[in-house]
């Protein structure tokens, strides 16, 4: 791992660590939220240089963060949404945001449409990625509560 990918870990943590404070998360709770924020940022590293695309980095990334808010939830016995939110925060494609707005202010739509696209593409793959553990997971349970009352 370089020290330019230390350091975007690190500032990962940061940023969640700072919507934990927003959110008043506090104790347990804001070190999960950070450690998940860092975590968070761990997998998108390693999906874009597994798959070399961002879309699809930002997708593995939002999976694996979900997937591991959902297990701290049940083990700190707290909604999932309360350690989601700020784990995903270092996730958010606001750059490519930025560039869309910039584009269409300057009336340059061909850019527009590219950052745009992209942003789209982009937040898509990630609630696509929340969606699919919600979804997963409530499936689970259910299939659960069916399993146990048939063995009663």
């Amino acid at each position: 791992m370089s020290a330019q990918m230390i350091q975007q870990v690190l500032m990962a943590a940061v940023g969640a660590l700072g919507f934990g404070l927003l959110f008043h998360m506090f104790g347990g709770r804001l070190l999960a939220i950070t450690l998940g924020g860092a975590a968070n940022w761990i997998f998108y590293l390693f999906a874009v240089d597994v798959y070399r695309d961002r879309v699809i980095a930002f997708f593995a990334a939002a999976l694996a963060t979900a997937v591991l808010a959902e297990i701290l939830a049940r083990l700190m016995k707290t909604p999932v949404i309360t350690l989601l939110v700020p784990m995903l925060v270092p996730l958010v494609p606001g750059g490519d945001l930025y560039y869309t707005t910039l584009a269409l202010v300057q009336g340059d739509m061909q850019s527009f449409a590219q950052y745009g696209g992209m942003f789209i593409r982009e937040a898509g793959a990630i609630s696509f990625g929340i969606i699919l553990v919600a979804c997963a997971v409530q499936t689970a349970f259910r299939l659960w509560t069916l399993f146990r009352e048939q063995k009663a």
